[in-house]
């Protein structure tokens, strides 16, 4: 592989929200390459630590008003935002694919949470590339009830595990018109230190 042709991969991925994306469905051989290559990600101690639940055809709709009222029942009434719930009620049903994003804690712990949880990171960053790659698009969404313990026992997750992302996973409803990417000069953000 031409290095350049990876480096267009990074370059050239965007954030694409389902509102954004077409009702055409994910290709199974695709989906499984986003998963595969997830599953290569780093792993400190090989634990292998992120967990994967996909949502695709009515399983989203079910999904969806789950996420609506996990969120209505695990933030506080004062801590809600207007037409969050409606939202949430809305988006996986816009995207083909959603996969739930989830961290298995170590059993013997060994290995810090903070490393289990970039271990996820990374495998989240692999499913981007590959889905950039192949023509899709996608967003990682962490509303903040993921964290709550509402979640953990809608996941069937154990105490010490964690839900950390939706992903939303289809087409870019218009491939030419994905926003320009932008960064600041990698320049203000390095020092090197050479002796």
């Amino acid at each position: 592989m031409e290095p350049t042709a990876l480096d267009e991969i990074i370059r050239s991925r965007r954030t694409i929200k389902p509102p954004m994306m077409s009702d055409a469905p994910v290709a199974d051989e695709d989906l499984r390459a986003i998963l595969e290559n997830a599953n290569w990600a780093p792993t400190h101690g090989m634990t292998q630590p992120w967990r994967f639940r996909v949502y695709r055809g009515e399983a989203r709709s079910r999904l969806a008003d789950d996420l609506a009222n996990l969120y209505l029942t695990a933030i506080p009434v004062e801590e809600q935002k207007e037409g969050k719930a409606d939202k949430l009620r809305e988006m996986p049903k816009r995207a083909p694919v959603v996969i739930l994003v989830c961290m298995e804690r170590q059993k013997i712990e060994k290995i810090r949470e903070l490393e289990e949880i970039e271990a996820v990171a990374c495998a989240v960053q692999n499913m981007h590339l590959t889905a950039a790659a192949r023509g899709l698009g996608a967003f990682w969404s962490t509303p903040p009830f993921l964290y709550k313990p509402e979640m953990n026992a809608y996941l069937g997750l154990g105490e010490k595990d964690r839900c950390l992302g939706i992903f939303y996973l289809g087409h870019p409803a218009e491939p030419d018109a994905l926003p320009k990417g932008r960064r600041q000069s990698i320049d203000d953000r390095v020092e090197f230190v050479d002796a």
